[in-house]
């Protein structure tokens, strides 16, 4: 075998001219060389490949069978090579690419149905695989190399992975529409005196809002620990729980599940939601495509949170506070 570090792979293009062109002229002028310089890469090509590759038959050039054997995979092997540096186009029209993310559950309801109606509208043949938040201990650097997307509130760095900013949100609390005290609960003694539903998601040993009020010198009184926050809006839909949970989940469910929101006493500030694509696909077409998917319904939730929320809240807390994973 010879040793490939001393071919110029420049080489490579001649041949396929070449070999297409079956004449010396037609092959310079078809990859931007003089004919003298086509001539000595033939030379050189022969020399290497010890066969004449282009043989005179009268006053026509004929490939040999080795050079007639080399057209089917010298042509797919420089289409190979050609997208190692250039890049595989991305279509959305006709893709079937499966795209891979990682979406904290509350997110998932409230984020992903219009994410996937946007892109219905664009990639038809394109496929979601959503897989479940599972904290950051469990991405793992070679992680990257299976996901696509990851949304996440966290403070914590993640090995390969490049973040940006998608949206903030804040915590609000969740009872039934008949629940006995109701708008009373925006009061802290009836805050107090209420029974409540903790989220202990994976990863943690209790709910971040009840680390945070009792920073506040606050004790809630929890009945029942679940780990999600849908499960906590289930529970509180169909007792007198209160669920302390993201604000735009509540708002999604609210109808319903017929819940009420009600402000808490205490502000619990804002938080915000990051994505993270892996830093190997900084370039890649079709996850620059799904980016820029996200980021449009991310800046569609900002744009609410600014002419809704942000009025009536005003964050005094780090973002990290309440809900950081």
């Amino acid at each position: 075998m010879k040793n490939l570090a001393g071919i110029d792979l420049n080489l490579l293009v001649a041949l396929d001219a070449l070999v297409n062109e079956r004449h010396v002229g037609r092959a310079a002028k078809r990859i931007g060389l003089s004919q003298p310089a086509a001539s000595h890469a033939l030379q050189r090509l022969r020399n290497i490949m010890n066969d004449p590759l282009l043989v005179r038959t009268g006053a026509r050039m004929q490939l040999t069978r080795r050079a007639e054997a080399l057209r089917a995979p010298l042509a797919q092997l420089l289409q190979q090579m050609g997208s190692l540096f250039v890049g595989e186009n991305f279509d959305p029209q006709t893709s079937t690419r499966r795209f891979v993310m990682m979406v904290p559950d509350h997110v998932v309801d409230f984020f992903i149905p219009a994410l996937i109606e946007r892109i219905a509208r664009r990639a038809p043949n394109v496929r979601l695989d959503i897989r479940p938040w599972r904290g950051p201990a469990a991405l793992q650097e070679d992680f990257a190399l299976e996901i696509d997307i990851v949304i996440a509130c966290t403070s914590e760095p993640l090995a390969g992975f490049r973040q940006q900013r998608l949206f903030r949100d804040t915590e609000a609390l969740a009872v039934r529409r008949a629940h006995p005290l109701g708008p009373r609960l925006r009061r802290l003694d009836a805050f107090s005196k209420a029974r409540h539903i903790a989220v202990v998601g994976h990863g943690h040993r209790e709910d971040p809002v009840d680390t945070w009020l009792r920073e506040e010198g606050i004790e809630r009184r929890i009945a029942i620990l679940v780990p999600g926050y849908l499960q906590a809006l289930h529970v509180a839909a169909r007792t007198d729980l209160v669920a302390f949970v993201p604000h735009r989940l509540i708002e999604t469910l609210e109808s319903p599940l017929s819940l009420r929101t009600v402000t808490p006493p205490i502000d619990p500030g804002e938080y915000e939601e990051l994505m993270f694509h892996p830093s190997r696909s900084q370039v890649d077409a079709g996850s620059i495509w799904l980016r820029s998917q996200v980021l449009h319904i991310a800046r569609t939730l900002e744009r609410r949170f600014s002419a809704g929320l942000a009025g009536s809240r005003r964050g005094t807390l780090a973002p990290k506070s309440l809900h950081s994973a």
